[in-house]
């Protein structure tokens, strides 16, 4: 939900182009940087109290071979504040190798999250500790972290551009020796505040990773990004998500986001 993901990774309606148009103007005729990546992590990873959606994944690598994954995200927001606390639960349905396998995050502002693998071959739930959170999530082109969303407050923002209908923001790491990037810019659209292009750039400055959002769509009144593509510049593979049967606002209870239920699917609250 949101994935929300960004990132990836989220829920988010009216196709969007990813040229920017019109002339460049100054960045300080637009809204100050800080408050547009604050409402661009909300229409990411914040629509509504909770949200569920089913997701088709299709991950090509560099050869052009294809492996696709289903699974269902869920997303829960702690009532308390806007965007604070959330929990996320992933649930894999096909193919075979990897039904049942469960994941799950609970994102907490300021502070490491805490991430969850269940392995149902093993029977085994794994800790994703945090020096993992930036490795392949589940063998596609999305990371574990981009899934919940990377903490706003881990980059320093720069509005560089604005255009008629775009925001354009450099965000540079505060601790570079974490990530493989050196900085990353994103796309915000104007009137949705929904990311719609992501450019990752290594050390040497050159761009590397991209993400786009595809289509979107409106629903229960929200802008959901309803098909999204990571690529792997240097390869040439990437990963497709599309999204099905989004909702917002469903009831979700809190007790699903255990590790309990990792072992025991909500299954209920997954249809």
């Amino acid at each position: 939900m949101n994935i929300k993901t960004i990132i990836l990774t989220g829920f988010a309606a009216i196709g969007l182009t990813f040229v920017a148009a019109g002339t460049w103007s100054s960045p300080a005729q637009a809204q100050n940087v800080d408050e547009i990546v604050v409402k661009a992590n909300d229409a990411a990873y914040c629509q509504g109290k909770d949200g569920r959606g089913h997701v088709d994944m299709t991950i090509v690598d560099g050869q052009g071979r294809k492996r696709t994954r289903q699974f269902t995200m869920i997303r829960l927001d702690e009532p308390t504040a806007k965007c604070g606390k959330q929990y996320y639960y992933v649930y894999f349905t096909r193919p075979a190798d990897v039904n049942k396998t469960g994941f799950l995050v609970w994102k907490k502002p300021g502070k490491d999250d805490d991430r969850w693998l269940y392995l149902p071959a093993l029977d085994l739930v794994k800790r994703i500790g945090a020096a993992d959170k930036r490795t392949s999530f589940m063998g596609s082109h999305f990371l574990y972290e981009e899934i919940s969303g990377r903490h706003i407050d881990a980059d320093k923002h720069e509005l560089v551009k604005t255009t008629d209908e775009y925001y354009v923001i450099k965000n540079t790491p505060k601790k570079p020796k974490e990530v493989k990037f050196s900085y990353y810019n994103i796309w915000v659209h104007k009137k949705t505040y929904l990311i719609v292009k992501n450019e990752f750039y290594n050390k040497s400055g050159k761009k590397y990773r991209e993400f786009k959002a595809e289509k979107v769509e409106t629903i229960q009144g929200y802008p959901t990004i309803m098909k999204q593509t990571m690529k792997d510049l240097q390869t040439g593979g990437y990963t497709t998500i599309s999204f099905r049967k989004v909702q917002y606002d469903i009831g979700l209870p809190k007790d699903i986001f255990s590790e309990r239920y990792l072992r025991k699917p909500p299954k209920k609250h997954l249809r």
